[in-house]
């Protein structure tokens, strides 16, 4: 199957390099200390944030810094296929690993010791993309709930198709296939939190590959900051300031 055509154009018709379009709105969910829904084409996700706030589980409990705990589930509607998924299988229990990893290298967990953070993540609409829509969406409910953080964590995926770097892959594209890199990355610190990479590809093709997710995360990135600005203006504005 032909993924791009000859005029260089992919099946959705963007060019290699182009993202999808990028939706967020923050304070989605009325009772969570902080939420967010996140949208990278026809990839809708939603994530809620609760706490700092006392351990539940008094064994889990740290002296030195809080305790990051991430649940990810997908809709029994968010793809086509018909099939219930079991809550606990093991691609949601490893995303959920992923993301909480993600996430425990830009919060600032030693400043709210002896405390929990809950993060649920859902996809809505699955299309492609879901893992870093789902970090994409957490950077922002973590943002609204007013949890410190060393610097926005953003993601973005890239794969290699017909012999082209493509950025930002569909689900027709992701099934494909081919080679396929997520990356997640603390834009302002130029440092690398996420690399997860499927299938092999030579070293010269691969930092061309990652090179396009990377600058994906930061076109991602100055897009949260974005609605993150526009939301304080708004809360500015309530208040009469």
């Amino acid at each position: 199957m032909e993924y791009v055509s000859p005029e260089g154009l992919r099946l959705d018709g963007r060019r290699p390099t182009e993202m999808r379009q990028l939706r967020a709105e923050v304070g989605v969910v009325a009772k969570a200390d902080g939420s967010a829904s996140f949208e990278m084409g026809n990839t809708k996700v939603i994530a809620a944030v609760y706490g700092p706030r006392e351990v539940q589980n008094k064994g889990q409990q740290m002296n030195d810094q809080a305790l990051v705990r991430c649940e990810y589930s997908m809709a029994n509607f968010s793809t086509g296929d018909r099939m219930r998924k079991p809550k606990g299988d093991r691609r949601s229990t490893e995303i959920s690993l992923v993301i909480r990893q993600t996430m425990e290298a830009c919060i600032l967990t030693h400043l709210m010791p002896r405390s929990q953070i809950d993060i649920f993540v859902q996809v809505l609409q699955a299309d492609g993309g879901t893992r870093s829509a789902c970090i994409n969406a957490a950077t922002l409910a973590l943002a609204d709930a007013g949890i410190p953080m060393r610097d926005l964590v953003t993601s973005c995926s890239s794969g290699y198709l017909n012999s082209t770097p493509l950025l930002d892959l569909n689900y027709i594209e992701d099934s494909a296939g081919g080679p396929d890199v997520t990356v997640g990355i603390l834009p302002k610190l130029d440092k690398v939190t996420l690399l997860q990479m499927d299938a092999k590809l030579p070293i010269d093709i691969f930092e061309n590959v990652m090179q396009l997710a990377i600058e994906g995360c930061k076109a991602v990135a100055n897009y949260i900051r974005e609605i993150l600005l526009e939301n304080t203006k708004q809360l500015e504005f309530r208040r009469g300031v």
